[in-house]
């Protein structure tokens, strides 16, 4: 079936945190008008979401059916494994820094632009591995800010189950959590092999005792875009 088309912007906008320009995805649907009120989606590897994971094109079909609210999607793009690597890790030099532009520069320039929910419910995370851990990172930190979480196989250290465990407010966040039963030895940036699976299921096992708002599911797959892309459709129904 061929459903209405929404368009995709391309926006550069200047941080003070991070001392650079930052380029933008913006998806506006095929109905968009600014008559309307929008949730918004903000996708962490913003690129690879709108080539592999195909999240325009899922959500042009959701929207058509009206399976889903509306909604603005978002997509922050890396600009090679270094950039990232910095920005979304835990130990990276600039993850305080780029949590703080989600935080107080992303969201106040989307506010102004576009007719937007402008409260935590309003407003979603979405990230595969490194770039869900940044995700979780800044749901925690601005829980106010960010009320909903997709995560696909989210990279999980010791500081992220603390950042969990220290969260006091799991009322606040809405959860979408799932992990591959194969992602027992990951290639990760450094070239060294990680279990996933293992500390993803600890996590799980933190946001059930936390009562977080929460949906998981392991899946049947490894670390790839051939089992995030198809769980994309899913995620988006339930979280919007």
């Amino acid at each position: 079936m061929d459903f209405p088309r929404g368009s995709i912007k391309d926006i550069k906008i200047d941080s003070k945190e991070l001392g650079e320009e930052i380029s933008l995805l913006i998806y506006l649907p095929a109905s968009y008008s600014p008559l309307y009120k929008y949730t918004v989606a903000i996708a962490q590897d913003g690129k690879d979401y709108f080539q592999l994971g195909r999240v325009g094109r899922i959500a042009d079909e959701l929207l058509s059916g009206k399976e889903i609210e509306n909604l603005i999607i978002v997509g922050v793009p890396y600009k090679d494994v270094k950039d990232r690597w910095k920005k979304y890790h835990p130990d990276g030099e600039q993850n305080n820094a780029y949590i703080r532009f989600l935080a107080h520069e992303l969201v106040p320039f989307l506010d102004r632009e576009f007719p937007t929910y402008q409260m935590g419910m309003g407003r979603a995370l979405i990230g595969d591995s490194l770039a869900a851990t940044v995700s979780l990172m800044a749901a925690v930190h601005y829980p106010n800010t960010f009320g909903r979480l997709i995560l696909q196989s989210p990279f999980v250290n010791q500081s992220v189950m603390e950042a969990v465990k220290e969260f006091n407010q799991p009322h606040l966040l809405n959860i979408y959590h799932v992990i591959g039963k194969g992602e027992t030895a990951v290639k990760t940036t450094g070239g060294s092999e990680k279990d996933f699976l293992t500390p993803n299921r600890e996590l799980s096992k933190v946001f059930e005792e936390k009562r977080f708002p929460y949906f998981y599911n392991e899946f049947d797959g490894d670390h790839t875009w051939t089992y995030w892309q198809p769980d994309l459709k899913r995620a988006l129904k339930l979280m919007f």
